[in-house]
């Protein structure tokens, strides 16, 4: 049985990654120090290991513990805002950490590491829908750490013979429709949950950031993409390492859905009135952001099962509407009480 490696496992799409692998068949063991990631999104039969990425230690340790076939990579700072304010913080996290478990992963002799990337990337584009030939142009510092950490894995093939797939994902939204997991962030800064923690009353009205950009309504418009499909991506180029060294895959929905679509979706989907408050842009912030996802479904396969704006908001209200205190709550999953012998903490 193939066994896999999942940083950041305890995560948001981390999570859904480790669900679509033990789906498959797979064993998998998680490595995340909780400090985003919720014990309780690790399924009851998956090792955790909690441990900081930055601990050397630690990470060679469980890399040298078990025969992994691969390397999933989810742990990370995220936050394009903090990023700018702290982008130090963010290299080390971003850059240094990534680099350190590659170097562990190749003396524990694996040699496939997926990287959970970002279309922070390619900054402002010039011409909408994005694909991977786009110009590599962040305008933040954490889209320069996810550039960095994929530069830094195309050395570690050349000299290590690591092969790597990057993901440059648009905007992860939705929650697993079986409701076993879901997004669950402190501070939660993405679109879709804040406005349905606005519609279900979990939390303030929400904030619509720029409402006069060059768009058919004068909302900015992103690329959502449900969080299951985007698990399946990621299985699909791991499994795509066995026959190429490198790849890079930009991995959306391929449309475009502006602010107030999805204010529309969340009082479609919850038949509740959602409050909104127009506020000024946020700097940095381009009008539109659509990705091209036509190199994905060529060499791989892949095809969005959950592509309508409709489905995804109805299961990330499903989730929330369930599990209102997200994975603190008594209604989260299912039991936290994970068995003893399958969680390691390391110091």
């Amino acid at each position: 049985m193939p066994r896999y490696l999942v940083t950041g496992g305890a995560g948001y799409v981390g999570s859904h990654a480790v669900l679509a692998l033990r789906e498959r068949g797979d064993e998998v063991v998680v490595l995340d120090d909780l400090s985003q990631g919720h014990r309780a999104a690790v399924p009851d039969d998956v090792t955790l290991v909690v441990a900081n990425l930055a601990n050397a230690e630690a990470v060679e340790a469980t890399l040298a513990g078990w025969r992994f076939d691969g390397v999933l990579h989810f742990a990370a700072l995220s936050l394009v805002g903090e990023s700018m304010r702290d982008p130090l913080r963010y290299i080390a996290e971003n850059v240094t950490n990534t680099m350190s478990l590659a170097r562990a992963a190749v003396r524990a002799g694996v040699d496939r590491f997926v990287l959970s990337s970002t279309a922070a990337l390619f900054g402002c584009p010039e011409r909408l829908p994005i694909d991977e030939d786009a110009t590599l142009d962040p305008v933040s510092a954490y889209g320069a750490s996810k550039l960095m950490a994929e530069q830094g894995l195309d050395w570690a093939y050349r000299a290590h013979g690591l092969r790597s797939a990057s993901l440059r994902y648009f905007n992860a939204a939705g929650a697993d429709p079986a409701g076993r997991s879901g997004e669950d962030h402190d501070p939660e800064t993405h679109l879709i949950p804040n406005a349905i923690n606005a519609a279900l009353g979990l939390g303030p009205p929400l904030n619509v950031f720029g409402t006069d950009y060059d768009t058919p309504d004068g909302t900015a418009i992103r690329d959502y993409v449900h969080v299951t499909d985007l698990a399946d991506a990621h299985l699909r180029v791991l499994d795509r390492l066995s026959e190429v060294t490198t790849c890079r895959y930009n991995v959306g929905s391929g449309v475009g859905y502006s602010v107030m679509d999805v204010v529309a979706a969340v009082e479609r989907v919850s038949g509740r009135t959602l409050p909104c408050v127009a506020c000024p842009r946020r700097p940095g912030d381009p009008p539109a952001l659509v990705a091209s996802n036509s190199r994905l479904r060529r060499e791989t396969g892949w095809q969005p099962r959950h592509g309508s704006l409709d489905e995804i908001v109805r299961t990330a209200y499903a989730w929330r509407s369930s599990n209102p205190n997200g994975f603190r709550g008594a209604s989260a999953r299912r039991s936290a009480a994970t068995p003893a012998d399958r969680v390691l903490t390391t110091a």
